[in-house]
């Protein structure tokens, strides 16, 4: 199965257990889900035979009439484990001392272990490993020292074999009474070795995943149990799995440090004021247009008079007439007089 490793409200005490498998050696071979194609799967069971080659276990099979082989290195290689020199099992006393400490309250001699004598978050661990890793079939509540010792090493972060584990449940597996077993990683290796396999038309197998309700499962608590909480590990907290110097928390803002290269306080606004100042020409020419204004002589006016015919001129094409506008009177009185000496020229010849 596929895991499920979505966090949500509902599902808020177990966000420290998932952030640990997301963040994990064995994420991509929980989370991996190709699209499957049961004819394959299929094929690969009902052909498949154990060979020994330069003393080497494989898996030989024929799918799509190509010959397909499966060892434990070609697992390790396809699932991204990195644990060639991983434990394979731990002793006994190891697994009984460290499944104490995880909480396990049905503390005997048998070598089966029951899943639901944990606590929440440890029950999900060993759920997700059995489901999603395992070659189990029946029996989902018990696991056996090998399951054991792969939830201890994966939780105290020491290196397990989780590629033998798999490529030896699929040993066992070529019994006469077989089972299409591992089709996410079957369906993996296929496409890895086979390039361009056909997809066969309307035989994709959907692949089972753990829904949300495994959350509310794995929170019922048994009668058998007393119902105390253990905590993880601390080394399995993803907040304490940074490198020395690389902790989460957020960094203290920089102080600034005085320097003798630091500009003078007072260079900033001595630059705005001179950024403010008007140009020394603008100045002179403001000046020149004000003593204008004051004593105006005849040329002075007659430019101004012009600037300001043509200035009305423009205005009238780009922009409708403003009444506010104050009025150039100087002009007015100019025609006002010239329209007094013509009409006084007409009346000297109507009486001549």
């Amino acid at each position: 199965m596929v895991a499920c490793l979505e966090k949500t409200e509902e599902n808020a005490e177990f966000h420290q257990i998932v952030d640990f498998l997301s963040t994990c050696l064995i994420n991509y071979a929980l989370t991996v889900s190709p699209t499957i194609y049961a004819s394959y799967i299929e094929q690969f069971w009902n052909t498949a035979t154990s060979k020994t080659v330069n003393s080497v276990k494989q898996i030989h099979a024929i799918v799509d009439g190509k010959a397909v082989v499966i060892s434990e290195s070609s697992v390790r290689s396809d699932l991204l484990f990195n644990d060639e020199d991983g434990i394979a099992c731990l002793t006994n006393d190891e697994i009984f001392e460290n499944l104490a400490l995880m909480g396990y309250e049905q503390l005997s001699t048998k070598l089966t272990f029951q899943k639901g004598s944990f606590s929440p978050q440890w029950k999900f661990l060993i759920h997700t490993i059995l489901h999603c890793i395992s070659s189990k079939s029946t029996a989902w509540n018990e696991f056996s020292t090998n399951l054991a010792s792969a939830v201890i090493c994966l939780a105290k972060g020491q290196k397990f074999n989780f590629s033998k584990l798999i490529f030896d449940g699929m040993l066992r597996n070529l019994d006469p009474k077989r089972f299409l077993m591992y089709p996410r990683f079957l369906q993996l290796f296929l496409n890895n070795q086979l390039k361009d396999l056909p997809e066969p038309f309307n035989d994709t197998y959907e692949t089972p995943t753990h829904s949300k309700k495994v959350f509310s499962n794995m929170a019922r608590k048994s009668k058998k149990i007393s119902g105390k909480v253990t905590p993880l590990f601390d080394s399995m907290l993803v907040q304490n799995q940074a490198p020395e110097g690389e902790g989460s928390a957020i960094p203290p803002e920089p102080q600034p440090t005085p320097s003798t290269s630091q500009p003078n306080v007072s260079e900033p606004q001595t630059e705005s004021l001179q950024t403010e100042t008007p140009p020394t020409v603008s100045h002179e020419l403001q000046t020149e247009a004000h003593i204008e204004q004051i004593l105006p002589s005849p040329s002075t006016y007659q430019r101004k008079q012009r600037k300001t015919q043509k200035h009305r001129r423009a205005k009238k094409v780009t922009e409708l007439p403003q009444t506010s506008v104050p009025l150039d009177h100087g002009a007015d009185e100019a025609v006002h007089k010239e329209g007094v000496t013509v009409w006084k020229g007409l009346s000297l010849l109507m009486l001549a």
